[in-house]
């Protein structure tokens, strides 16, 4: 048994973030049901495809789990069919621009009345109200507008993107998580209710202090590289056979253990947070110095022994070498396409991945076939329900 069977997830949402937040509930055994328009999701096409292929990697990992169906929204068969999946559900997940599905004949409120237990979660770029509501739900313009982009990068250079779509990413762990946590509160009261995440506050939560400073003082973090503003060193660091290595310090102990190894524990500078933040070039230059005599082994092991937090930075390729990623199984392979495993570790019920992102329309004519044997059998019509 896995923990979300008997949820009927009904998935209408193109790209990543509400893909996403489905993703994570189908690993876990949800029954997730995707609906395409007939052209199908833009992420059959993004990126790298598999060899023989005509459906992308991203496509592979982002519909794993999921039934796929085509409806046509604009004919009045398609429509109808929609509303009737919608009403064997648990949830509804789009992530379509405000305003648009209730243009397209999926009112929430009327959802809701066929369907009161239904949790509706919509996921956009800046949220069903506000002056940006109407803005593309871009993870880019999230990334440039949260504040992230600001501080990413060298102290003299232009501000960074991230080379990931990590809005995205993000806003679907948080679609997942409000997704669960509706369906605990309707346990209790028998009402689902509508659930509003977007890109923008997703990932502004991940700021950590820095909104708070903000506000509260008019504090301003400078781009610093790989620093991070509350621990001095922190960075990544080239040994002398050219392997970057990546040192963190956030504990006060550890940064004493740097110190100590480096040379560096005596200089009045470096003898406390204040200090090392005042002087955080000039101790970044003296551990860049210390990292970059010696190779990569020598500085791996001499943190190790004096129990420093150090790591190589290592490439997608190493990663899925490495001896700890393959004895804790973190990638799986399903038919036939390599890609992450579940991501957390349920010991009771635990997620599995069942099969890759499926053809255009494959699952269309047997989720059909089930809402036809359900009109027939109206007291099945929510196979998936608690009484």
């Amino acid at each position: 048994m896995q923990a979300l069977e008997g949820i009927r997830v009904v998935e209408m949402a193109t790209l990543l973030a509400g893909p996403g937040a489905a993703k994570y509930l189908g690993d876990y055994g949800a029954d997730v049901i995707k609906v395409e328009a007939p052209a199908g999701d833009g992420a059959r096409r993004l990126g790298w495809t598999p060899e023989g292929d005509g459906d992308s990697y991203l496509w592979k990992v982002f519909g794993r789990n999921k039934r796929d169906v085509v409806f046509d929204l604009k004919t009045d068969g398609g429509l109808a069919a929609m509303r009737a999946l919608l009403d064997t559900a648990d949830v509804f997940i789009e992530n379509l621009r405000p305003g648009t599905i209730e243009r397209l004949g999926l009112d929430p409120e009327m959802l809701r009345e066929t369907n009161p237990e239904l949790v509706i979660l919509r996921v956009t770029g800046f949220g069903q109200d506000g002056p940006y509501a109407q803005r593309p739900g871009f993870a880019t313009l999230a990334e440039a507008m949260s504040g992230f982009a600001a501080i990413s990068g060298e102290p003299d250079g232009p501000p960074l993107l991230p080379p990931i779509a990590l809005a995205d990413e993000i806003a679907a762990l948080v679609g997942a998580f409000s997704v669960l946590t509706a369906l605990r509160a309707r346990d209790r009261t028998g009402r689902g209710q509508i659930v509003d995440v977007n890109l923008l506050e997703s990932l502004l939560q991940c700021m950590g202090p820095l909104p708070s400073g903000a506000a509260d003082r008019g504090l301003e973090q400078e781009r610093l590289g790989a620093g991070i503003l509350y621990t001095v060193p922190r960075g990544t660091y080239r040994c002398a056979d050219d392997v970057w290595v990546a040192v963190s310090t956030s504990a006060e102990s550890v940064a004493q253990r740097v110190l100590a190894l480096i040379g560096a524990d005596d200089d009045p500078r470096f003898v406390d947070f204040a200090g090392r933040i005042e002087h955080r070039e000039e101790l970044d230059t003296i551990l860049g110095e210390w990292v970059g005599s010696r190779s990569s082994r020598e500085v791996l092991d001499a943190f190790t022994e004096a129990h420093a937090a150090i790591a190589p930075v290592l490439s997608m390729t190493e990663v899925l070498s490495d001896p700890h990623v393959i004895e804790r199984g973190s990638m799986t392979v399903v038919d036939g396409v390599p890609m992450p495993a579940p991501v957390a570790r349920l010991s009771e019920t635990p997620g599995r991945v069942r099969h890759a992102g499926r053809p255009l329309g494959a699952d269309t004519d047997a989720v059909l076939a089930e809402l036809a044997d359900l009109t027939m059998d109206p007291d099945a019509a929510r196979p998936g329900r608690r009484g």
